[in-house]
Order: structure tokens, then C-alpha cells, then sequence
């Protein structure tokens, strides 16, 4: 059992999985760090840094609608920080990486959605379109 215990854990998809769950982990505290301490005081310029205090009470039921806001802002700001500081970064290296790059050989573009699909097929596997095999 502990032979197969052991070739289960060092199984490449485990580590694997295992390290992206670590870099996943540091990444995620490295934006929340950007955000809280760089991008949320910018709310502090025109108001209020916080509003964690902001409730309403509905018969002796307490409304703390300031902490919603509060996740909300921060939501926001990682998300904006992700898709600008990770995603679009991302996005312009694998544009410059296919620039200049020509198909497969034995591959062409399927008429419907350009993607590159095999010359011999009858489907493209992107959007299901029927295409006629090449010659």
C-alpha cells in the first residue's frame, strides 16, 4: 500500500497540481498585497478609505451593507489588476509569438472561424462547422 501510496504522490500531474496549488497560492497574496496597499488607499483621495461601518437596522436586524462594499471594491481591484498587470501582458507576448509564424503543414483555416484545423477534415472541431476535406 505504501509503494502505491508513494507512486500515486509522485505522479507528475500530482506534483504538478501540487505546484501550481503553491505558486497559486504566493501569486494570489502578492495581488491581494498590491491591491490593498496600492490601489484601494486610491479611494481614499476623493472619500472614505473604508466602509465597513456604513449599516442600516430593519427590527433589531443589523445590515452591514459597508463590508458588501468594501468586497465589492476589492473584487474589482483584483480583478482590474490581474487582467492588466497578468492577462494583457500575457496576451501581447503570445501575439508577438504568433506574428510571423505560418500553419502546420497538412493544416488549414476553417472558413467559418479561422481557427487552424487538420486538412483533412470534415468538422472543425472549434465550431462544429461541416467543411469539405482539402485535395
Amino acid at each position: 500500500m505504501i509503494k502505491e501510496f508513494k507512486a500515486f504522490v509522485l505522479r507528475g500531474n500530482v506534483v504538478d497540481l501540487a505546484v501550481a496549488v503553491v505558486i497559486g497560492a504566493a501569486f494570489g497574496a502578492v495581488v491581494t498585497a498590491f491591491v490593498n496597499y496600492l490601489l484601494t488607499p486610491l479611494i481614499a483621495i476623493p472619500g472614505k478609505y473604508s466602509f465597513m461601518n456604513l449599516t442600516f437596522t430593519i427590527r433589531h436586524s443589523v445590515f452591514s451593507y459597508g463590508r458588501f462594499l468594501d468586497a465589492l471594491i476589492s473584487f474589482v481591484l483584483i480583478a482590474a489588476a490581474v487582467f492588466f498587470f497578468v492577462i494583457k501582458p500575457i496576451n501581447a507576448l503570445a501575439a508577438r509569438r504568433r506574428k510571423g509564424e505560418e500553419a502546420e503543414e497538412g493544416t488549414r483555416d476553417c472558413p467559418e472561424c479561422l481557427s487552424e484545423i487538420p486538412a483533412l477534415a470534415r468538422r472543425c472541431a472549434y465550431c462544429t462547422t461541416e467543411v469539405q476535406p482539402a485535395a
